[in-house]
């Protein structure tokens, strides 16, 4: 269940939020919807790769945070979130309500006794309140942003299928299907004028960007290698 309200200063002067990273608030995900501002931060930790909505079929692109169901391998619930936390995560459970921040009062999140304050004794926001409202600042046009990317790559063609199959030294095995990534052949394929396009468009960065974290596939396996063995 949600009860998402806008957030009013006076109503929820006394609303909390236990902003840490924790499994019991939703940080327990193994891939998470990104945007192409994040692009940067999170190559040197995580695979971006795209995935297909469930509902609708649309791609969009997340970072890959783990192998199994519910599983984050950067997250340890003593010492907290241990590399860039996706804004995705980030902004629970804030929302967008057009040109307001909305808020689930329903969530683990919200609290009266522990947590984060939203606002001050004079009612102005707090640090973190403005760090939210930062998130989401990058969050909202990020999103069309991002669509307008996904976009041009698949009218490129650029994007394929890509299967992660992984053996671990416990003696099993991971494949992990549904992804895409992108079509380095159709890339070098493309002709000049559509190159220097998505080079004026900042898109060739992103998706090199893309490109090189793929080498963070290994580095992730070797995390779960090691969660495997000490358990």
């Amino acid at each position: 269940m949600t009860n998402i309200v806008v957030l009013n200063t006076e109503a929820h002067k006394d609303v909390r939020v236990r902003a840490k990273a924790s499994a019991r608030f939703g940080d327990d995900q193994r891939f998470v919807p990104v945007v192409v501002g994040e692009f940067a931060l999170l190559a040197v930790h995580y695979p971006i790769l795209l995935s297909k909505d469930a509902e609708t079929g649309a791609f969009y692109a997340g970072a890959m945070l783990g192998f199994d169901d519910r599983e984050n391998l950067f997250l340890d619930e003593a010492r907290g979130f241990d590399a860039y936390r996706p804004l995705s995560l980030r902004r629970a459970p804030f929302f967008a309500a057009g040109d307001e921040l909305a808020i689930d009062l329903d969530s683990p999140r919200v609290s009266r006794n522990d947590g984060e304050a939203l606002f001050d004794e004079t009612g102005a926001p707090t640090a973190y309140l403005q760090g939210v409202m930062a998130a989401f600042r990058e969050l909202k046009p990020g999103l069309e942003r991002t669509k307008r990317f996904l976009e041009t790559l698949l009218s490129l063609k650029l994007v394929e299928t890509v299967t992660i199959d992984l053996a671990f030294d416990d003696g099993t095995r991971r494949i992990t299907e549904g992804l895409y990534t992108i079509d380095q052949d159709a890339l070098r394929a493309l002709p000049d004028d559509a190159v220097v396009d998505l080079f004026r468009k900042g898109y060739l960065q992103l998706i090199y960007l893309m490109i090189a974290s793929l080498k963070q596939v290994p580095v992730l396996a070797r995390r779960k290698n090691l969660k495997l063995l000490e358990a």
